[in-house]
């Protein structure tokens, strides 16, 4: 696997600047969208983001049997839609809120996949954080965009059908072929979108040159970062981690955009936060993962 076993960060920091990494791109991408809008972001992000991992890690897709691409193309289908969808929710909603919604998607399919009683305890405590999320508005103050909501909350449906979908592919591809190949069924899926909302605008060569930045920020870096990471850290620890996501994305938004929350909000992303990491402590400890859990948001 081309330079990832050349980096030599710890894998702690390798998954800290993972994560990092992946929302500043989020919020770089939002910059975009007086131009490209959220579907032409989308849609450039992704067609780059997939050519810079087929130049990295060099799949075997021609080496794909029918049956296994039976299983790469419902992956790399959720996985476009998701992006579509969580790039869209941002045009009405903060950074750190339309992540910490997304996340109830991963929340509710550890909840049915486990059935177990603590899980309805942390599933219940994300309740409470997105109840408290939805009565008191956005940056501001004004009040929340339904629509956005609606579309986050669409968007982490997709991201469990994505887990789900990319169980199966890591089951029947070996290696990193099936992910790259997934990646290319996404750009296959979001670039009629982004065409028709952005048209010519998307061959503007500043405009590729801040849409490679992103696919960058957003995947190639982030991938290549957490593979290092998992192959030091137990599956539950990395899960715990990611968890700090909606965290880092309001950081993000604060930083890079000025979106600023209540403290109501961030008392909303703590439930989220906590809810989600308590899963993946109390989770049954099964086999490591070979794949990064994102390549994703």
């Amino acid at each position: 696997m081309p330079r990832v076993n050349r980096l030599t960060l710890p894998p702690v920091p390798a998954l800290l600047l993972s994560m990092m990494s992946i929302q500043a791109g989020a919020a770089f991408a939002k910059t975009l969208f007086p131009v490209l809008g959220a579907a032409g972001t989308t849609a450039m992000r992704v067609a780059l983001a997939a050519g810079v991992l087929v130049v990295l890690l060099r799949p075997r897709l021609r080496a794909l049997t029918a049956s296994q691409w039976r299983a790469v193309v419902p992956y790399g289908l959720a996985l476009g839609l998701m992006n579509l969808c969580f790039y869209a929710s941002l045009v009405h909603l903060p950074l750190g809120l339309a992540v910490t919604l997304e996340f109830v998607g991963p929340l509710v399919l550890s909840l049915v996949l486990s059935r177990r009683a603590l899980d309805f305890v942390w599933v219940a405590l994300a309740g409470v954080g997105i109840a408290l999320i939805m009565p008191h508005g956005a940056t501001g103050g004004e009040p929340l965009h339904m629509g956005g909501v609606a579309l986050a909350l669409l968007a982490g449906a997709l991201w469990a059908l994505y887990i789900v979908a990319g169980g199966a592919v890591g089951r029947r591809v070996p290696g990193t072929t099936g992910v790259v190949a997934g990646m290319l069924v996404a750009a296959l899926v979001a670039l009629p979108f982004g065409l028709v909302q952005a048209g010519a605008d998307l061959l503007t060569p500043a405009l590729l040159a801040a849409g490679l930045g992103v696919a960058i920020m957003s995947s190639a870096l982030p991938y290549t970062l957490e593979m290092v990471a998992l192959k030091a850290i137990p599956a539950r620890v990395f899960g715990v981690m990611m968890s700090l996501e909606p965290a880092l994305a309001a950081l993000s938004g604060l930083l890079f955009l000025g979106e600023r929350l209540n403290v109501l909000q961030w008392v909303a992303m703590g439930c989220v936060i906590a809810a989600s990491a308590g899963i993946h402590l109390s989770a049954p400890r099964v086999a490591e993962p070979s794949t990064p859990a994102e390549l994703i948001t």
